[in-house]
């Protein structure tokens, strides 16, 4: 029996809305999904346009490529933190060619439950992309294995990797100092602390998606120590 065949008779098809930015996935996602026995009543290129038109659509599940215009940072979870937001029931299936972990994890801590994270290439059968949008929709929570290695790995106290210098760094800049205060009280120069502050994003994970505070969140992460 085929995946399409193998939904409930009798049910509505469940309706879904895509954004992805590649017009020949994008096509061929709404194919998939429309022969697995789903409704795509939209795609998009962007995560805007989906943005702008969700209320109105009112979808059962929203995928979302993590990646997209206009920075090819994070657009994809932007849009379904702002989907669990405004619409809470929506399930969210993100595809993505990479793992992500710094957002995975973000999503997964602002939801519980009715997520998804796939990787593209490892999605194996038209049943398993079936599988996954159906066990969202009910509430669960879909992780590709790789994605769980890569969270599970992230685990560890991030600040174990931090050299005695990054951590005193990081100290001041809990107390809310400046690079300029805190060169002050290291008695080192400005470029120094701005070059133990860019290691210390990068080895908390922290990228510039144009959106957060990395200093603030590198603060969270030293206060929750």
């Amino acid at each position: 029996m085929g995946a399409a065949q193998s939904l409930a008779a009798g049910t509505a098809p469940l309706r879904l809305v895509l954004a992805e930015d590649s017009l020949l996935l994008r096509e061929g996602l709404v194919r998939l999904f429309d022969e697995a026995g789903f409704d795509c009543v939209a795609a998009y290129g962007d995560a805007d346009g989906l943005l702008a038109d969700v209320d109105r659509l009112r979808p059962d599940i929203a995928v979302l490529d993590v990646r997209m215009p206009p920075t090819f940072r994070d657009e994809g979870v932007r849009a379904a933190l702002e989907l669990r937001r405004r619409l809470p029931g929506v399930g969210i299936l993100l595809l993505s060619q990479y793992v992500e972990a710094t957002y995975a994890h973000e999503l997964l801590a602002a939801g519980d439950g009715g997520l998804g994270y796939l990787l593209k290439d490892r999605v194996a059968s038209l049943d398993e992309l079936q599988d996954a949008v159906l066990r969202i929709h009910a509430g669960g929570t879909v992780l590709d294995p790789q994605v769980v290695r890569e969270l599970l790995g992230r685990r560890t106290d991030p600040l174990e990797r931090l050299t005695p210098r990054e951590r005193d760094v990081l100290g001041l800049m809990a107390e809310g100092r400046t690079n300029v205060s805190i060169a002050s009280r290291l008695v080192i120069g400005v470029g120094a602390v701005e070059k133990n502050v860019t290691a210390i994003f990068q080895k908390l994970g922290l990228d510039d998606s144009g959106t957060d505070h990395r200093r603030v969140l590198a603060v969270l992460a030293f206060l929750r120590h």
